[in-house]
């Protein structure tokens, strides 16, 4: 495929960057079944870029040859997918910026061999300031404290409203730049904490959700750093039901991992973005001819090898026209983040639905080809709208098992709407029209300027995120409130989530010691993550191997406070977590308690 990459005049200075393709919304189909990334044709590849054949075995690619035009012919290794069903060729090093890429490789089906070709361009990276969130310290009141777990210091949640007919499962959320530390974070249904993962300053955890990876649920998280410029770098987190980290998930192709979503499918293999910023010439969009363009990117890496089998590229599908922004007001160091991908859901047939906040379009598209095959919302939307279904700046949305979109409605930044919101859209293909069927908004009124989501809950509630705004809610089908509850002032949660969870720590239950009266005290035990414990047995005795019940107490939260008798028989502390029978989940080590030693 002809790149066509001649741009600008020879008569005057370098040619401009060039970062779109001559024609948009190429077929990524090669050889009749081999879907390739980069997308042929495109100018938006990294130098660090793999090249990815999706749809073969590994024994079906041969001959595989790649040259670019600056760096020359390029050695590497062919690497299969675990699932079996292709390969990346991953250069032995990477390529130069500015040139074109050619690819040329054998594809054997049956007893049939055919080539396959594959022209890109290597983008001239951008580079952008790297300013970190904002964290608001806030004030002691803020923040929670317990002396069992000393090193944990989550914000303060506060809840409003709470019926008994909220939907069963724990409450999930990643507080961040607010008081306290950053995390993620599980809430029982009453909104007292049962399991917090502390991270360090400036490091952020987002999409905190519950998951299946490889038949089990799983813990899943984004976590890193979040710029000012609105992305995330960093990389994704499995964890299993004892809280322990089972795989980190890195994009590829030079790319970090961004805050907006990882999302697991059934075959192990798991879809995130990324941004790219990237020079690029803007005079078609009013900004400047030697200007910079943040690309919004999908990829599906393979969990288990990491590599890279798929990517698409929204400056290879999306015009630069289509977006809200104003490429004017951008900079090399503050690129025009035309795009703003902020989601993707798995349809069922294999599709995939694409947000971008700043063209307020929801994209399907094709799982093989990556083509769009339809839009809804923008400048460019397949459907009229009906009453009630015009969007701005939105998020999360997710195709429902009836075939409506559910999404969250931002309505700002600016403000171009009273108020953000939960809407469900049905789209009736005949007429062509998007209808609302419902919608969730707050009393009082609440907009989000940023981040949020909309969640169907099992029994028809529904569950959302405020993003922005430190608030995250439950709805019954008809919109009346249910669950209200809210982190301080200037804390974000880019998501929020109700979902059945069962942990059980890896860890032993901790507890601390407080005297009191001459040989007593008090005890306070917490086991960070156990959702199982009914209640607290505390038992002491002259040494470790001689402990006796002493007390015992129903659990009180996050941490219980056991009052313990004056007689104890013994120094040696230690502590049971018991579930609703009485069995022992868990202990924790005997300890000396040099205040219950006789003259202690």
């Amino acid at each position: 495929m002809a790149l066509g990459l001649a741009a600008g005049s020879a008569a005057a200075g370098p040619p401009s960057p060039q970062c779109t393709p001559a024609s948009l919304n190429n077929s990524a189909l090669q050889g009749g079944s081999v879907t390739i990334s980069p997308l042929p044709g495109s100018r938006d590849a990294r130098p660090q870029t793999q090249i990815s054949f999706l749809g073969v075995s590994a024994r079906g690619l041969g001959a595989v040859s790649v040259i670019g035009s600056r760096s020359g012919a390029h050695a590497g290794r062919l690497i299969a997918y675990s699932q079996g069903d292709g390969a990346s060729f991953v250069p032995a090093r990477g390529f130069a910026e500015g040139e074109r890429v050619t690819v040329r490789a054998r594809l054997r089906t049956g007893g049939s061999t055919r080539a396959i070709l594959d022209q890109f361009a290597v983008a001239t990276e951008a580079s952008i300031s790297s300013t970190s969130e904002t964290i608001h310290p806030g004030g002691p009141s803020e923040v929670q404290s317990f002396r069992s777990r000393p090193d944990l210091h989550p914000p303060v949640v506060a809840v409003s409203a709470q019926s008994p007919a909220v939907a069963p499962g724990e409450v999930f959320v990643a507080p961040y730049s607010g008081p306290g530390q950053a995390g993620p974070m599980i809430l029982d249904p009453s909104g007292g904490m049962v399991w917090f993962k502390a991270l360090p300053r400036y490091t952020f955890a987002t999409d905190f959700k519950v998951q299946e990876y490889e038949g089990k649920p799983v813990l899943t998280w984004w976590q890193g750093g979040i710029s000012v410029h609105g992305f995330g770098l960093g990389q994704d987190v499995i964890a299993d039901s004892t809280y322990t980290d089972i795989a980190h998930v890195r994009a590829g192709n030079g790319d970090e991992a961004d805050l907006h979503e990882f999302q697991l499918t059934p075959q192990g293999t798991a879809l995130v973005t990324a941004y790219d910023p990237i020079l690029c010439n803007l005079s078609s969009v009013g900004g400047p001819v030697y200007g910079a363009v943040t690309d919004g990117v999908v990829q599906q890496i393979d969990v288990k090898t990491g590599l890279v089998m798929y990517e698409w590229t929204s400056l290879d599908h999306v015009g630069l026209s289509e977006s809200y922004e104003h490429a004017s007001n951008s900079s090399a160091g503050s690129p025009f983040d035309f795009f703003h991908i902020n989601s993707i859901n798995l349809d069922p047939d294999g599709g995939l639905l694409i947000s971008a906040r700043n063209t307020w379009t929801v994209y399907d598209v094709a799982g093989r080809s990556g083509q769009i095959v339809w839009r809804l919302g923008g400048r460019q939307s397949s459907f009229k709208a009906g009453p009630g279904t015009r969007t701005a700046w939105q998020h999360d949305p997710r195709e429902l098992p009836d075939g409506s979109i559910s999404m969250f409605d931002n309505g700002a930044s600016p403000a171009v709407a009273p108020q953000s919101r939960g809407i469900v859209l049905r789209l009736d293909a005949s007429s062509g029209t998007a209808m609302l069927v419902s919608q969730f908004v707050h009393t009082p009124p609440l907009i989000a300027d940023s981040q949020g989501n909309t969640e169907a809950l099992a029994n028809g509630d529904w569950f959302l995120g405020w993003g922005q705004v430190p608030d995250f809610s439950e709805f019954s089908p008809t919109g009346t409130l249910l669950f209200d509850a809210h982190f301080p002032v200037h804390t974000q949660s880019y998501r929020s989530f109700r979902l059945p969870w069962t942990g059980t720590p890896a860890h032993p239950p901790a507890f601390a010691f407080q005297p009191g009266a001459p040989g007593a005290g008090t005890v306070y035990a917490s086991w960070n993550g156990a959702t199982l414990v009914a209640s607290w047995r505390v038992l002491a005795g002259p040494t470790p191997g001689s402990l006796k019940a002493v007390a015992q107490a129903a659990r009180g939260g996050f941490e219980t406070a056991i009052g313990l008798p004056s007689a104890l028989g013994g120094p040696y502390v230690a502590v049971q977590a018991l579930d609703s029978s009485g069995r022992v989940l868990g202990a924790s080590a005997p300890a000396l308690q040099p205040a219950l030693k006789p003259g202690g």
